[in-house]
């Protein structure tokens, strides 16, 4: 081959490099822009349904309190209103009575919880109302008698049948037992295995290889099979109360403990050998070297992957369906042992339901999850900063 010939091969060959770098730099680009359009999207949809459940509708009526409507709360107010107000906000008339007794044998006027529909007509969305409660509502509409308000109600209440009365509060207290049984268990445990595998075992003995393969498939197993193994183990084999928070946080615990012990394994790596052999030089036995030199070193990064491993599990719905974590729930759990459930299974229920009201409450219960799950992550991240700058 001439020389010429040789240098136009060359500049050929170099040229289909150029371009095919430029091809692949284009690819990542336009899937890294794709994936943030989806998550964009994903986020905007999210927020404009989701704010809407952030107020609630309110009726301005006249409330009787007396014997006969406290045994029959539907006489409580009129007739043309009954179908305008929420029947759970009724029902409370009773307890109302009970917290306040100077309300027995008087009516008043009183801003009072309207029905999901009312809520809807109101939000200018789909509603089911009748032609004669709705001239009603048009009424009350004309006389300045229909308030929107904050829906303090969705972060203080639990589930509800009735959707413009159901809130979160019971979810988010369960998932945080959950949690808290989940990291009791999980991290200990996950800890003292990583350290034992990367300090203490021979690595070329089977049992710690056994120990490896079995850790590693575990990290690779659906989590769904996590609460078939809850269900056998914890609520057939020991008994313990099914829907609990004890239940769901130590399925949680199984699910989350091989991301721990491989998480804890890599931060415990990553500390140079020559701390080691300091430690060693100066007569340290191996247990004082760990505990007090490797151990601080990698504690930064066994936090942080504790963390998101925490994290991943306060958005599992699967383990925890299978285990009951997914039953109706109103009112907040006091322990672990009390009737629980979580925020990924609660939104899965709302999902489900055919009002149109539950959509919104679908979207801004999702927002909140998120937001827990975000918060969670900058724990890590600070908790990480701040042991870095201290060791």
């Amino acid at each position: 081959m001439s020389k010429k010939n040789r240098d136009i091969f060359y500049d050929t060959s170099l040229n289909k490099r150029h371009i095919k770098d430029k091809i692949f730099k284009y690819m990542t680009l336009g899937a890294l822009v794709l994936s943030l359009g989806f998550l964009i999207i994903f986020l905007t949809d999210m927020v404009g349904k989701g704010v809407g459940a952030l107020q609630q509708t309110y009726i301005q009526i006249e409330v009787r309190y007396d014997d006969t409507t406290i045994k029959n709360y539907r006489k409580s107010v009129e007739k043309k209103y009954i179908k305008l107000v929420s029947r759970a906000w009724i029902r409370d008339i009773k307890k109302r009575v009970e917290k306040n007794p100077t309300l027995t044998n008087t009516t008043k006027l009183e801003w009072v919880l309207a029905d999901d529909q009312v809520d809807m007509y109101i939000k200018n969305q789909n509603y089911k109302i009748k032609p004669k409660y709705l001239e009603t509502l048009k009424q009350l509409k004309e006389n300045d008698r229909v308030l929107r308000k904050f829906n303090r109600s969705f972060f203080s209440n639990g589930d509800s049948k009735s959707p413009e009365y159901s809130g979160i509060a019971s979810a988010m207290v369960g998932t945080i037992f959950a949690l808290i049984v989940a990291m009791t268990v999980a991290f200990p445990i996950g800890v003292a295995t990583a350290i034992y595998l990367e300090e203490f075992a021979n690595p070329d003995s089977k049992w710690s290889q056994t120990i490896e393969i079995n850790i590693n498939n575990l990290a690779a197993v659906p989590s769904i099979l996590f609460g078939l193994l809850g269900l056998a183990v914890f609520i057939n084999l020991f008994g313990l109360p099914r829907s609990s928070a004890i239940v769901g946080g130590l399925t949680l615990a199984l699910m989350t403990l091989p991301i721990i012990v491989v998480s804890s394994r890599a931060a415990l790596r990553s500390v140079p050998a020559s701390i080691r052999q300091a430690g060693y030089s100066l007569g340290l036995s191996k247990t004082q070297v760990v505990k007090d030199h490797v151990l601080p070193l990698a504690f930064p990064g066994i936090m942080t992957g504790s963390i998101i491993g925490m994290a991943q599990a306060m958005g599992e719905t699967a383990p925890l369906i299978i285990v009951g974590m997914v039953a109706f729930v109103p009112d907040s759990p006091i322990s672990v042992f009390d009737a629980a459930t979580v925020m990924p299974a609660q939104i899965f229920t709302w999902a489900g339901m055919p009002e149109t009201a539950y959509i919104e409450r679908t979207a801004l219960g999702i927002l909140v999850l998120l937001t827990m799950l975000i918060s969670l992550n900058i724990v890590a991240i600070y908790i990480r900063k701040k042991f870095e700058t201290r060791w």
